[in-house]
């Protein structure tokens, strides 16, 4: 079984929007591969979603509603890729071994 420190942070969030952890020592297992392929979702959508954030800030005459959904979408973005990378620099951290320090 994994150690407590070495729990998968998942891509989504539970009840309360409480974060959702992994015990599993099986990468390729059915949750790991779930996982995997959310995040490459979530962050797919970030690039379309900052190709938009590109296009729209350029555009002189985008309506402030448009802007406002425009910054809401980017923030639930930021969070869901944040979420991403904090889980991923958690793994590297397990699984990469550490350099001696001189």
């Amino acid at each position: 079984m994994t150690a407590p420190n070495e729990l998968r942070l998942l891509p989504w969030s539970g009840p309360e929007g409480k974060p959702c952890y992994l015990s599993t020592d099986d990468r390729g297992g059915y949750m790991s591969r779930l996982a995997d392929n959310i995040e490459a979702v979530q962050l797919g959508t970030a690039a379309e979603l900052l190709q938009q954030a590109s296009e729209t800030l350029d555009d002189q005459d985008a309506a402030l509603d448009e802007m406002r959904h425009l910054a809401k979408e980017l923030a639930g973005t930021l969070r869901d890729i944040l979420r991403v990378a904090t889980s991923r620099g958690h793994l590297l951290a397990v699984s990469e071994p550490r350099e001696p320090a001189y």
